[in-house]
C-alpha cells in the first residue's frame, strides 16, 4: 500500500473538525483511484484497533480519530471541563425523548416528561443537538423536532439505528425514563416547513401553539 496516501488520509481525518466522509475523501483525493482510497481507510481502521490511546471511529456517516473511551477522564482533566458545558438531567431526558420519539412536538415532549420543556428545547437548539424538521398536520401546525448530525457525533453514533435501548440509555445518562417514553407511538404526519421558514435560522426559537 502507498504509505504516502495512507499518511494523507490519516492527516485529513485527524485535522477535520467534523467526521470526514468517504465522499469528501474521494473528492479531496480525486487524483487517486477510489478503490485505493477505500482500501486505505480500511487499513487505517484495522491499524487503530490495536492502538491503546487513540481509535478511529465511524460516526454520522464519516470518520474521526478520537481518544479511547476509557481515557476520557484524563482528557477532561487536560481541558478542565466546565460544568456549564454539561447538559442538565432535564436536558438529557428531553433529548432522549426526542431521540426515540422523533419527529415530535414540544407539547408532546412536555406530556411525556410531565413538565414544560420550552427552556430546555431552546438549550438543545442552541447546542445544535436538535432541529426543527417540519410541522405536525394538526390544528396550530406545531413544529416537529428531531435530532441532528451533531447529536450523532456527540454520542458517538453511526446513525439512529445505533441507539441503545431506552432503559440502557437512561441508565447511562443518569435518569429514570418517563413511562410514556417506553410506550410505542405511531409515526407523526409531518408537513414541510414553509419556504420562508429556514430551519437553520430558528436555533433559539421554541414552538408556541397558535390559538
Amino acid at each position: 500500500m502507498d504509505n504516502s496516501l495512507r499518511a494523507i488520509v490519516e492527516a485529513l481525518i485527524f485535522a477535520s473538525p467534523e467526521p470526514l466522509t468517504p465522499k469528501m475523501l474521494f473528492r479531496l483525493l480525486a487524483d487517486e483511484p477510489k478503490e485505493d482510497v477505500a482500501a486505505t481507510i480500511e487499513a487505517l481502521k484495522a491499524d487503530y484497533e490495536s492502538r491503546p490511546g487513540l481509535q478511529m471511529v465511524e460516526v454520522a456517516g464519516g470518520y474521526q480519530i478520537v481518544t479511547r473511551t476509557e481515557l476520557h477522564e484524563w482528557v477532561r482533566r487536560l481541558f478542565h471541563e466546565r460544568s456549564t458545558q454539561k447538559l442538565t438531567v432535564q436536558s438529557l431526558e428531553t433529548l432522549a425523548v426526542i431521540a426515540y420519539k422523533q419527529p415530535i412536538t414540544a407539547l408532546e415532549v412536555g406530556e411525556i416528561r410531565g413538565v414544560n420543556t420550552s427552556g430546555v428545547l431552546s438549550t438543545l437548539l442552541e447546542r445544535h443537538l436538535i432541529k426543527i424538521v417540519g410541522r405536525k398536520n394538526v390544528v396550530g401546525r406545531p413544529f416537529l423536532y428531531a435530532t441532528t448530525k451533531e447529536f450523532l457525533i456527540r454520542f458517538g453514533l453511526k446513525d439512529l439505528g445505533d441507539l441503545p435501548k431506552i432503559e440502557d440509555m437512561a441508565e447511562a445518562l443518569g435518569f429514570d425514563p418517563p413511562a410514556r417514553l417506553i410506550e410505542q407511538t405511531p409515526p407523526e404526519e409531518m408537513l414541510p416547513l414553509q419556504d420562508d421558514e429556514e430551519e437553520s435560522g430558528r436555533s433559539g426559537e421554541v414552538e408556541e401553539v397558535e390559538k
